[in-house]
């Protein structure tokens, strides 16, 4: 019986089993190609090789043996995968590779790192802070928690385990904060108890402080529906009513006084509102990625009210925040969602006016974003709700009562497939690819798998913010909240990105043509299958989620093209276009998109939007009107992009471009100092001001007007 030599040094007997064992295991990882008998072949010849020889065999004999069998005999894919698991296995064993990336992080040479996230400014030191913790927890996390397969698999491109910086910790992804409860029947911030507000300016004081909170014990999305600030709105017009007829005794007179009062409290809370999100500094070293939702619901006690806080933030958006030149900007947060309804989308609809000054918000500002109320019913078992941060949305659940809930729910975490490279690995063949898509899908359920399996370990105790006061329940202390992770109350989501790509690999067409359009449903309706198959299967609820890819949009482009080369319209781009959408050179007409997207919305219920590009359109709101309208009508869930830029240098206000050597430049006084430039855009339905990665740059850059 032959001998091997094990890496410690220490004399085992061979055993051909584990050589088939690892030979297999390498054919059915997302890269290798499974050849029947090839494996147990291998080790056969791997065996008499050890027979032949005098001195035992090393392990790292065999593995080379192991890699150059595969080569000879025709499998050269699973020999790279093969290696490329031996290798993880050795980074698994011994390496830390936190160095470099840490050190170019502090002499800011890593740009990978530094323009991950456009709205993390990387040179300062908090920020810098969270990126080197993050660096740290991803090398713990792939060393010593997650299996060697799924590192490969995301190393090599295939998926992508998305925010794997907080994997190792007892944290989630996004939420919808049950911000009503936690007003209306206090809550606790920092061991200290906060009784429900006595006015609306306490409230918006409150809630400010509770959205700090929640982002540094989260690492997604929030999302607050304001119309729990509507009963505070009265509460402040009751109190200086009350004042104000104490110190005038007459009604008429008093009423006038009480308006005037409450319109400045309504002023103040909203300023401090907008204020405090721009200028709090959570722990993960950014303002807190904070949603707004805007929802008249007529049967509600406090509309008017929450009718006038409406008005009043899309009024204090329009101004926009003045940066630290004291000129009036663009800022990115608190991000906007205004809810088109049958209340406010004709001309003699009691909120109109409000529609027509979220249209004038939106040509200077970007937001709002706009959600169909009759398109989302029509989705969602007739509710309307908002999404967890820019796009996630959660699955209709129903409460012990029977009620359908949504506020207090959240997502445990994604996971992205790379569809453009599956359809390079299937080289043109339909069916191939869909082998391979089913192979990879599974790659993904085991990554919601291990997130849920670390999230069910957790107790209460581990963010009192969201799981004893309120945010998301209330808990007792130290208790399990295993039981919020299964039946549909949270999600886990499978992401997915480059249907166009995949559909020009396989049709050689975009999938706006009706070759392609078929074949791009057939992979949605392949995606939609994983996950009723998984919820069905696990009591978890996976949902299918279109990616809002930033840095992935780069980074699954860049591996594949080192990897396979230049391959026209796939990787010559420079970037992957986010899940569904059209290719964004495309010359396709504003309702044209919305129309062809709006059938792929309806299959990404775990999450979607859409958008179009437009020009200044502050002086044709008739027309950016028009688009609206058709939103409300069409699809589900869609925003504009336009240009809202500055030069502090110069003074210029207009729209800031790339110039022939990549850097953004002022077209007024040609500077090119980052520093001095403020060049908001569009990124993955949040703003983005703090610039872009290469590949998300080249893709903002190549983005063609759709009006």
């Amino acid at each position: 019986m032959p001998e091997v030599i094990k890496r410690n040094g220490e004399k085992v007997a061979f055993d051909r089993g584990k050589i088939v064992i690892a030979i297999e295991k390498a054919m059915h990882s997302s890269s290798g190609v499974y050849i029947e008998d090839q494996a147990l072949e291998i080790a056969k010849e791997i065996e008499e090789l050890a027979n032949s020889k005098d001195l035992p065999l090393s392990i790292y004999d065999i593995e080379g043996e192991v890699y150059y069998r595969l080569i000879q005999n025709d499998n050269p894919a699973t020999a790279r995968a093969y290696e490329s698991y031996k290798s993880v296995q050795q980074y698994k064993r011994e390496q830390n590779t936190t160095d470099e990336d840490i050190l170019g992080l502090l002499n800011e040479t890593n740009e990978d790192l530094m323009d991950e996230n456009s709205n993390k400014n990387a040179v300062i030191a908090s920020t810098q802070r969270d990126l080197i913790a993050g660096e740290v927890s991803k090398d713990i996390a792939k060393r010593k928690m997650i299996p060697a397969d799924l590192v490969e698999a995301h190393e090599s491109g295939a998926i992508h385990i998305h925010d794997m910086d907080y994997f190792i910790q007892p944290i989630f992804n996004c939420c919808l904060v049950n911000m009503k409860d936690m007003l209306d029947n206090g809550t606790v911030v920092n061991g200290k108890m906060i009784e429900t507000p006595k006015s609306f300016q306490v409230a918006c004081n409150v809630m400010t402080q509770i959205i700090a909170q929640i982002a540094s014990n989260q690492y997604g999305g929030q999302s607050i529906n304001i119309s729990c600030l509507g009963k505070y709105l009265r509460r402040s017009y009751e109190k200086n009513l009350s004042l104000a007829l104490d110190t005038l005794g007459d009604i008429e007179l008093a009423e006038k006084m009480a308006n005037q009062m409450t319109k400045k409290d309504l002023e103040s809370g909203i300023q401090t509102i907008q204020y405090q999100i721009n200028t709090l500094m959570t722990s993960n070293g950014q303002a807190p990625f904070v949603t707004l939702f805007m929802w008249l619901e007529d049967d509600d006690q406090y509309v008017d009210e929450v009718a006038m806080i409406i008005e009043e933030i899309l009024k204090q958006r329009i101004q926009g925040i003045k940066n630290d030149a004291g000129v009036y900007v663009t800022p990115a947060f608190p991000k906007l969602i205004y809810v088109l309804d049958e209340n406010n989308i004709n001309k003699d609809s009691k909120y109109y006016y409000l529609t027509s000054l979220a249209i004038r918000c939106t040509a200077k500002r970007m937001y709002p974003d706009y959600i169909s109320a009759k398109k989302m019913r029509a989705n969602y078992e007739g509710n309307v709700f908002s999404p967890m941060g820019c796009r996630a949305f959660l699955p209709p659940y129903k409460d012990q009562k029977g009620n359908y809930k949504f506020e207090g729910r959240f997502n445990m975490g994604a996971c992205s497939i790379n569809l453009p490279q599956i359809g390079i690995l299937a080289g043109g063949s339909e069916e191939k690819f869909f082998e391979i898509l089913e192979k990879r899908l599974d790659l993904v359920k085991r990554v919601g798998l291990l997130r849920y399996e670390h999230l069910k370990k957790v107790s209460s105790d581990s963010s009192p913010i969201h799981w004893q006061h309120g945010a998301i329940a209330r808990l007792g202390k130290h208790e399990s909240i295993a039981p919020l992770l299964l039946n549909g109350y949270s999600t886990v989501s499978l992401g997915y990105i480059g249907i166009y790509e995949a559909t020009m690999l396989i049709k050689g067409v975009s999938h706006t043509d009706k070759k392609g359009y078929d074949f791009a449903m057939r992979i949605m309706d392949t995606l939609n299958d994983a996950v009723n198959k998984w919820t069905e299967e696990y009591g978890i609820k996976f949902t299918l989620y279109a990616t809002p890819a930033e840095s992935l949009t780069q980074r699954f482009a860049n591996i594949d093209r080192e990897r396979f080369g230049i391959i026209e319209n796939v990787t010559d781009k420079g970037y992957y276009i986010n899940s569904f959408h059209v290719d964004v050179r495309e010359e396709i007409s504003a309702f044209e998109k919305f129309n062809f997207e709006a059938k792929f919305q309806d299959k990404s219920t775990g999450g979607c939007i859409s958008y179009v590009e437009i020009p200044n359109m502050s002086h044709n709101l008739e027309a950016l009107e028009t688009i609206v309208r058709y939103i409300y009508d069409n699809i589900q869930y869609a925003e504009f992009n336009t240009k809202s830029d500055y030069c502090a240098e110069c003074g210029f206000d207009g729209e800031i471009k790339l110039n022939d050597h990549g850097d953004w430049e002022c077209p007024q006084c040609h500077n090119t100092d980052r520093s001095s430039l403020t060049v908001v855009r569009r990124t993955c339905g949040y703003l983005g001001e703090n610039f872009w990665n290469e590949g998300r740059t080249k893709e903002i850059n190549a983005r063609v007007l759709h009006i």
